[in-house]
């Protein structure tokens, strides 16, 4: 992994100070990466990668950490943000690949993919959280980095948004978990829909709720299954 050393920036540069100071620098192409679905127990976890144009062109009208926006602001920023980029990508990895594999393994792994699938290739990588080996240029991980540099919160909205609108879709498929409404996390009314209905196939079977569920729908199968036999063979 390239680690290059912080970059120095002045706050009233706001959001865009990082890609400022790197360009000037000489690092003409700064790509952010980040992902949606990380503490979903459902659904994929997906990684984007955004390298903004510079100047007035990357300066993205209401850009700021996806968690920040309402759902028509992250809309109406993602499609500024297609439409602005140099470039941008995204990949989904399902939920198959996360309890195969782990949840951070695929979350690295994506994130490489998807920077390295960027044309141009970036000259600086800037991650949110924590740092990423195997990058095709010098990597910083910046705390909270989709609050504070913009080609990150960039790949946070691109990543959310492609995220929310796949649970849209398992939504339409499976309409009992409420997937529309929660995305996939874990909240009561989630639990209380995996407890009736046991998991689906885009649940990640990895996680103790979903299989604490799917160990409580295979014993109410027996339980029915026994019940069914006595009142078959009292008839």
């Amino acid at each position: 992994m390239q680690v290059a050393l912080r970059p120095v920036v002045r706050s009233e540069n706001g959001l865009w100070a990082y890609e400022r100071v790197l360009q000037r620098s000489g690092f003409r192409h700064v790509a952010g990466a980040d992902e949606a679905g990380r503490g979903a127990c459902a659904g994929p976890l997906v990684v984007a990668a955004v390298v903004l144009s510079p100047g007035k062109r990357g300066e993205v009208p209401g850009l700021a950490d996806s968690k920040l926006l309402t759902e028509k602001a992250r809309e109406a920023a993602y499609e500024q943000v297609v439409q602005r980029a140099l470039a941008w990508s995204v990949v989904v990895v399902p939920p198959q690949e996360v309890d195969r594999c782990g949840l951070h393994v695929m979350n690295v792994r994506a994130m490489r993919q998807a920077v390295a699938r960027l044309d141009p290739c970036p000259s600086y990588v800037l991650t949110d959280g924590f740092p990423i080996a195997g990058m095709p240029a010098p990597t910083l991980a910046l705390w909270k980095g989709d609050r504070v540099a913009a080609c990150v919160a960039a790949a946070s909205v691109v990543a959310k948004v492609t995220r929310d609108r796949l649970m849209a879709a398992l939504h339409e498929e499976y309409p009992q978990y409420g997937f529309a409404v929660h995305k996939g996390y874990v909240v009561p009314e989630h639990g209380v829909a995996l407890r009736q209905h046991g998991p689906c196939p885009e649940h990640r079977f990895s996680y103790g709720n979903v299989r604490s569920a799917a160990r409580g729908a295979a014993a109410q199968m027996v339980q029915n299954g026994a019940m069914g036999d006595l009142l078959e063979i009292g008839a």
